[in-house]
């Protein structure tokens, strides 16, 4: 059993270099550029509409209510009506159209590490966890939703929206928009240096999970172990500990994230009353019409509320990039089938088999096999026989071609094992392996197998 220390991989670790991971990004994208496109498309006229409305109260105080101009009433209105339509269906269809496709996204990538991991070597198993697998597979990949769904394209929407109310605000009032844009400049910086500290943060989670995750898989699994020896309040102290450090990492991300809608809920409150302060001086001197300053008003909010998103999104991409980085990790390593030794196909096999002075280490250390030479002919039975750990398991994993002899050679037929291709050997080999394991099912399903 392995207990749940911290990991290696922890936030002191030197973070992956993001650009490994911008190629996987752009190769997961590629495929859907007319899909985001279109996408892009629709984000823009649901803005746009969406502007519609605050714009329209300038000129229905300064014009219908102040000078009276009521013939300007239903067209404004009408006007106002068709852009929220438009702007209702411009959000159904994002929705419908990013979000499925996001889905979509999430299961060919889960098939995809899933087929990766198949392949891997048998002794990538031995040095990972099944719960890290699991959670590699299952949890890793969720956050590519807000790649391609709609977090990303509503990031680049509130992008749009606050550069066209700055257009607008400059329009109205110079001074004011200069003073708010400066204060939220310097608020943009600081949330920068933010991320680029709450990164390492998300990515240490995903390495804490997927510990926990294993550790429970190994409890369950090996529940008549831990009953055999009455270690189940032992088992429930290194859960707890990993529990507990899961917890401490949560709530180092909730004090971050909590820190920064602070400091932009404060943001508000001090733009706001400068604003208040200029407007009404600005009003009182004949500068700004009483409609110019609530329309000022509301489109400070669209350029504000942005930044607010960008705490909540910003956060979720930093998340799916960290998820992605672990899923790099995975599909970085070589299929076993992918080694370039492995060029020679058995026509047919015979079955004679014969161990030239090979020796083996598991970790490149310990020798568990050292100079083993022996033959085993086609049509007889050849017995291994040893105490428990003198490498009988270890010798039939090298047949099955699980592992590689560190040195040696293992021959089938008077070919190098270690050259020929595994699709051509695997599929003419039987094995019984020491530990008998089903899959769920009957027994004929298995037998099947």
């Amino acid at each position: 059993m392995h207990y749940i220390g911290r990991s290696s991989g922890d936030s002191r670790k030197k973070p992956q270099n993001l650009k490994l991971v911008l190629p996987m990004v752009w190769d997961l994208v590629r495929p859907r550029r007319a899909l985001l496109t279109l996408g892009f498309g629709l984000m823009v006229i649901n803005r746009v509409s969406g502007l519609v409305l605050p714009y329209s109260t300038k000129f229905l105080i300064d014009n219908v209510i102040v000078k009276r101009h009521l013939e300007m009433l239903k067209p404004l209105l009408l006007l106002v009506l068709g852009a929220t339509i438009i702007q209702g269906i411009t959000s159904f269809s994002l929705t419908q159209l990013l979000s499925k496709a996001a889905q979509r996204l999430i299961a060919e990538l889960r098939q995809r590490v899933q087929a990766h991991i198949g392949r891997l070597p048998v002794t990538f198993y031995d040095g990972t966890k099944t719960g890290t697998l699991v959670s590699r597979i299952m949890s890793d990949v969720e956050g590519v939703r807000n790649l391609l769904g709609t977090g990303l394209v509503d990031f680049a929407g509130g992008l749009l929206t606050s550069v066209i109310a700055l257009v607008v605000l400059f329009r109205i009032s110079t001074l004011m928009t200069a003073l708010a844009f400066g204060f939220l400049l310097c608020f943009g910086l600081a949330l920068n240096k933010a991320f680029s500290t709450i990164r390492p943060i998300f990515r240490e989670r995903g390495k804490i999970n997927a510990e926990v995750t294993g550790r429970l898989a190994e409890s369950l699994g090996g529940v008549r172990v831990i009953k055999g020896y009455h270690a189940e309040d032992r088992e429930e102290k290194v859960f707890a500990s990993g529990v507990h450090r899961l917890l401490d990492n949560v709530m180092r991300t909730l004090t971050a994230t909590s820190v920064m809608s602070l400091s932009a809920s404060l943001l508000m409150g001090v733009v706001g009353a400068v604003i208040m302060y200029i407007g009404s001086h600005q009003i009182m001197a004949g500068m700004l019409t009483i409609g110019g300053f609530f329309t000022f008003t509301l489109f400070l909010g669209f350029l504000v509320a942005p930044i607010m998103q960008i705490v909540s999104i910003g956060t979720q991409l930093t998340e799916a990039l960290a998820g992605l980085e672990r899923t790099h990790e995975v599909l970085s390593e070589r299929p076993e089938d992918k080694d370039p030794r492995r060029t020679v196909a058995l026509p047919d096999l015979q079955g004679r088999t014969v161990f030239d002075h090979v020796s083996f280490s598991y970790d490149g250390n310990r020798t568990v096999l050292h100079d083993v030479s022996f033959q085993a002919e086609p049509g007889t039975v050849t017995a291994l026989v040893g105490s428990s750990g003198s490498g009988k398991s270890t010798t039939i994993g090298l047949i099955s071609a699980f592992y590689v002899p560190s040195a040696g050679i293992i021959s089938v037929d008077g070919v190098d094992l270690s050259t020929v291709r595994l699709d051509s050997y695997r599929t003419r080999l039987g094995v019984v392996l020491q530990e008998s394991f089903l899959f769920d099912g009957t027994i004929r399903e298995n037998v099947a197998f």
